[in-house]
C-alpha cells in the first residue's frame, strides 16, 4: 500500500486516533489528507465536484479499504489491541465469506468524532438520505440487527462506485434476478427501418432528447421546471418496428438499451413488484441507459374498479410504478399492442406517444425491396409488387419470409429466390397468426 497515498494516510489517520485514545494527548501530529491529484484509485468527477470535507473523504476511503487492502484495518487494530485488549468502541464485524475487519457506522464515529458530542451528530448526517452520500447512492449504512443500535451497521459502499473507483469505469450490469433485462443491440441501420413520414419525424424528437437533454436540463437550466427523465410510449401492432427503433436510438445515441423482462419484474406477492423495479431502476440509472419495457401492459395496464383488498393493493402497486418511473433521469420507452391498454395516469406523464400503424401499401414494397441479401437474386417471376399489394404483412413476417426463402435456396443449392419460396413462406406466416390465406 505504499504507492497509494489515499490509504497510506487512512492508515496513519487510525494509529493516530488510537494513540490519541489510549495516551491522552497524542505526540504525533495529525496526518493531512493526500489532494485528489495524488490518489492512486479513480476519483469520478462528479465527487471531486461535491466539495467534500476531510471526514467525508476519510469516511469514503474507510467504507472503499475492505475492496482495496482487507488487510490494513485489522493491521492496525490489532497491533494495538494486542496490548491494550478487547475495544468495542471501534466497532466493526466479521463478513460470511470474508474474515477481515468490516467496518461499522461505529467505527467511523469512533475514527471522525471520538466522544466529541457535535461531530457525532455530523457524522450522523453524513448517513442522511439527502447527504451526498446517500442521494448518490455511493454508501450507506446497512440495517443493523434488530434491536442493535443504528451504527452497528455495516459500511457498504455501491458495487458500481466500486468498480468506479478501481477501474475507472462502471461495467454494463448482466441479467439476473436483481437486473431482469437484456442489453439489445442491432447491426441494422435507421435507413432499414421503414416508416411512415409521422411516426419517423417523432422518432427524431426522441433522438434530439437523447443527445442533448442533458443541455437542456442543466445548462439551460431547465431542470427546475421540468422532471428528470423523458417517457415515451411506442404502440401499434406486433412486428413494425418498435423493438428496432428502441435499439437504433441506442445504437445512433451511444446509449445500451435494456429490455426488460417483465416475467422476472412482476409477482404475485404483495410488495414484490416493487421491491423488483426499485433494484431494476436503481442499477440502471447508474449505467445512463435506455429501458426498453416491451409488452408494457403487464406492468402498467389500467387500474380496476376496487372490489375487493387484492384490487385495492394492485391499484397502489400501478401508482407506485407511476411514481418511480416518472423519477428515472433516463429515457424509458414503453411499447404496447394497444394505446387503450395502459393506464390513463401513465398516458398523462408520457412526453411522447408515438403510434406505430400498419405498414401502408407503399412502406410494404419498400420493405420487401430491402429485405433481401445482396448474395441473392429473384426470379424474374417474382413480383415484389405483387406481393405488397395483395398480401397484408407487417415488416418482421416480412421478414421472416425472407429468411424462410432463403433457407430454402440454400437446401436447393441456389442463389435465386423463386415465387414458390415466397408463397410458402407466405402461407406459413398466414397459419401462425391464424389468418387464411387467399
Amino acid at each position: 500500500m505504499k504507492d497509494l497515498l489515499e490509504f497510506k494516510y487512512l492508515e496513519e489517520y487510525l494509529q493516530y486516533r488510537l494513540e490519541s485514545y489510549f495516551n491522552g494527548k497524542s505526540n504525533t501530529i495529525e496526518p493531512e489528507i493526500p489532494a485528489y491529484s495524488k490518489w492512486f484509485i479513480h476519483v469520478p468527477e462528479v465527487i471531486k465536484q461535491a466539495n467534500l470535507n476531510k471526514s467525508e473523504k476519510t469516511l469514503l476511503l474507510l467504507t472503499l479499504c475492505p475492496q482495496i487492502d482487507g488487510s490494513l484495518l485489522d493491521r492496525v487494530i490489532q497491533d494495538k489491541l494486542a496490548s491494550t485488549g478487547d475495544f468495542p468502541q471501534i466497532g466493526g464485524v466479521r463478513g460470511k465469506n470474508f474474515r477481515g475487519f468490516l467496518p461499522t457506522g461505529e467505527t467511523a464515529l469512533f475514527l471522525l468524532a471520538g466522544k466529541k458530542f457535535e461531530k457525532r451528530l455530523e457524522v450522523y448526517n453524513y448517513f442522511a438520505s439527502n447527504h451526498f452520500f446517500g442521494h448518490n447512492q455511493l454508501l450507506w449504512l446497512e440495517d443493523a440487527p434488530e434491536g442493535e443500535p443504528i451504527m452497528s451497521g455495516k459500511l457498504v459502499m455501491s458495487p458500481e462506485y466500486v468498480e468506479m473507483f478501481l477501474l475507472g469505469e462502471i461495467s454494463k450490469p448482466t441479467f439476473s434476478m436483481k437486473f431482469p433485462a437484456q442489453l439489445i443491440e442491432t447491426e441494422m441501420e435507421w435507413e432499414d427501418l421503414v416508416l411512415n413520414a409521422e411516426t419517423s419525424a417523432q422518432i427524431q424528437e426522441l433522438k434530439a432528447w437523447t443527445l442533448h437533454g442533458d443541455v437542456l436540463l442543466y445548462d439551460w437550466g431547465m431542470h427546475k421546471k421540468l422532471k428528470p427523465g423523458y417517457r415515451v410510449l411506442l404502440h401499434g401492432p406486433s412486428g413494425t418496428g418498435k423493438t428496432l427503433t428502441a435499439s437504433l436510438l441506442g445504437k445512433y445515441t451511444g446509449k445500451d438499451v435494456y429490455k426488460i423482462d417483465l416475467s422476472m419484474v412482476v409477482s404475485k406477492f404483495i410488495g414484490e413488484t416493487e421491491k423488483n423495479l426499485a433494484n431494476l431502476l436503481s442499477k440502471a440509472e447508474k449505467t445512463e441507459g435506455i429501458l426498453f419495457f416491451d409488452e408494457a401492459d403487464a406492468l402498467f395496464g389500467k387500474r380496476t374498479n376496487v372490489r375487493d383488498a387484492h384490487d385495492k393493493y394492485a391499484n397502489q402497486e400501478v401508482s407506485y410504478l407511476l411514481q418511480r418511473i416518472e423519477n428515472y433521469t433516463g429515457l424509458v420507452i414503453l411499447s404496447s399492442n394497444l394505446k387503450s391498454n395502459i393506464d390513463d395516469a401513465f398516458v398523462r406523464r408520457f412526453q411522447a406517444i408515438i403510434h406505430f400503424p400498419f405498414p401502408s401499401f407503399s412502406e410494404r414494397l419498400e420493405i420487401w425491396k430491402k429485405a433481401f441479401p445482396k448474395k441473392v437474386r429473384l426470379d424474374k417471376q417474382v413480383d415484389l409488387s405483387q406481393l405488397a399489394q395483395k398480401y397484408e404483412l407487417v415488416g418482421a413476417e416480412i421478414m421472416n419470409i425472407v429468411q424462410y426463402a432463403c433457407l430454402r435456396a440454400l437446401a436447393d443449392q441456389k442463389k435465386t429466390i423463386i415465387s414458390r419460396y415466397l408463397i410458402d413462406g407466405i402461407q406459413r406466416e398466414f397459419k401462425k397468426g391464424g389468418r387464411i390465406m387467399r
